[in-house]
């Protein structure tokens, strides 16, 4: 292999590793200490409570408790993207409005 393949070779691994580093924050993150599948479970209150003790319970973050709740959700949503079923989306966004009434904002 010439070192023209080599750099392109590289370049494309890299590119790669780029494209994708939402999913290594997905699987790394520790901004805030998540129940097993909770973005899974099909009651949105349930949903939003467990992200609220969550952020509450955090030590580690950075900005108020439902800025990082709601950031949290927002970021499984939008990683999640085309991939979603519509069920599901449903039940997120409706766990989005739950945690705004928790916190007093609707």
């Amino acid at each position: 292999m010439n070192t023209e393949n080599k750099d392109a070779s590289l370049q494309e691994k890299l590119a790669l590793r780029a494209k994708y580093w939402s999913g290594e924050a997905t699987r790394r993150s520790n901004a805030l200490d998540l129940e097993p599948g909770v973005f899974t479970w099909n009651d949105p209150k349930k949903i939003a409570l467990s992200l609220k003790r969550s952020a509450e319970e955090s030590s580690r973050r950075k900005a108020p408790p439902l800025q990082s709740a709601m950031s949290m959700l927002n970021f499984y949503i939008n990683r999640a993207g085309r991939n979603l079923a519509p069920r599901r989306r449903k039940i997120l966004e409706q766990a989005k409005i739950e945690l705004r009434k928790l916190y007093g904002k609707i």
